[in-house]
């Protein structure tokens, strides 16, 4: 090939990379996790706890400073539980809670879940059944939502603290609050980490304490 028609040949494959790297990079941007539930249950549900954070701790739109304001409430067991949570968000919880003997739901019966998850005080729940005997429910740590959290996450920190519950779901929700508050800036204002604090932290709280509401 001659040394002229060779350099335009490489240059029209660097120009050509260059611009498969740049359509890529535009048009595949990190995964929705919150859009792999159809009926939109959990696009609903993170929408009601943000609506909820922001106009209970009103720090504009400072997003970060008002995600760690509600985990250092959380974590230092001062945070206010009848004035945070909405109505709706209280429903939305419930409904969650119903569907908790579905395998692949955010809940799960830790009857199904496997013999290697304890039960926690924090975030297990207490669900009836037709007996009248309640059955503990746990957070489903290896669900597909939670999995897609962590696959899109690039944050070492975070994908560490769910390899570490995925082993032992034994924690509670204010040790969990605390590890993702001192998560830097730049890999806490994710809406991977976002997403896991509304419902790992906040609907789990809710799940609990729903039969104080009406």
């Amino acid at each position: 090939m001659p040394q002229k028609i060779k350099h335009t040949f490489l240059l029209a494959c660097m120009i050509l990379c260059t611009s498969v790297v740049s359509y890529s990079q535009v048009n595949n941007p990190q995964f929705d996790c919150l859009s792999i539930d159809n009926a939109g249950l959990l696009r609903k549900s993170f929408a009601s706890f943000e609506k909820d954070l922001f106009t209970h701790y009103n720090f504009e739109n400072d997003t970060v400073k008002t995600y760690r304001t509600f985990l250092n409430e959380v974590y230092t067991l001062s945070i206010n539980l009848r004035k945070l949570p909405s109505d709706n968000s209280i429903q939305l919880a419930r409904i969650f809670k119903k569907r908790a003997t579905d395998r692949n739901s955010l809940w799960v019966l830790l009857s199904q879940y496997g013999e290697e998850m304890v039960a926690s005080d924090g975030t297990n729940i207490q669900k009836t059944t037709q007996d009248g005997e309640e059955e503990i429910l746990t957070f489903n740590y290896r669900g597909g939502f939670i999995q897609c959290l962590k696959n899109n996450s690039d944050s070492e920190l975070f994908i560490d603290i769910i390899n570490t519950l995925e082993l032992d779901g034994n924690v509670s929700p204010s040790l969990i609050a605390q590890r993702l508050h001192d998560l830097p800036d730049g890999e806490f204002n994710t809406p991977q980490v976002k997403n896991f604090i509304a419902f790992d932290i906040f609907y789990s709280i809710l799940l609990v304490i729903e039969k104080a509401f009406k």
